[in-house]
């Protein structure tokens, strides 16, 4: 995607903590009976519109979905093309410390709808040494229990990607595929 106009990628506290508490919100949905590994995802759009994504598992392993791309799928399939609104941050969210990164598939999905300098805020819950959480707490108190996220953009994670851009780059471009 090439941006006609820079973008803002700094969240507001208020942005941040609605797009962490959705992230924390969806992975309470996650459907993972075999993993029991629960992953959810938020992201924010400059439309100041919000999406979520849970993990979900099936029998055979590798047919589910992430729950950043649980995410980013209902965006995409949702606005007629050329126009897509870009995603100013996306928030992901674990029970492990220190929190799970996106995977490489969907690191380069991520890649392919958002610009290289998003932010991606990675939150994982924090657990002391014989402290047990209930699961019935807030997304709030669970937002305390995670503290500060650990941040990278897209662009860090997953560095010299190919995305939208590459396609011009072509020295040799086919059109007849007969």
């Amino acid at each position: 995607m090439a941006p006609s106009q820079p973008i803002n990628f700094k969240l507001t506290k208020d942005e941040l903590q609605k797009l962490s508490t959705l992230a924390i919100a969806a992975k309470r949905k996650a459907y993972c009976p075999y993993s029991n590994f629960r992953v959810g995802a938020a992201l924010l759009t400059d439309q100041d519109s919000y999406y979520q994504g849970s993990n979900v598992e099936v029998a055979s392993t590798p047919v589910g979905t992430c729950a950043e791309r649980c995410a980013i799928a209902p965006l995409v399939a949702s606005i007629e093309r050329p126009e897509l609104p870009r995603v100013r941050g996306l928030a992901v969210s674990t029970d492990i410390w220190p929190p799970a990164s996106p995977c490489g598939m969907c690191r380069q999905m991520i890649r392919e709808f958002c610009d290289a300098d998003m932010p991606i805020y990675m939150y994982g819950r924090r657990k002391e040494v014989g402290q047990e959480y209930s699961q019935n707490i807030t997304e709030m108190e669970e937002l305390q229990i995670c503290g500060e996220p650990v941040i990278m953009t897209i662009g860090e994670l997953l560095p010299m990607s190919f995305g939208p851009n590459d396609m011009d780059k072509r020295e040799v471009k086919t059109t007849n595929f007969g």
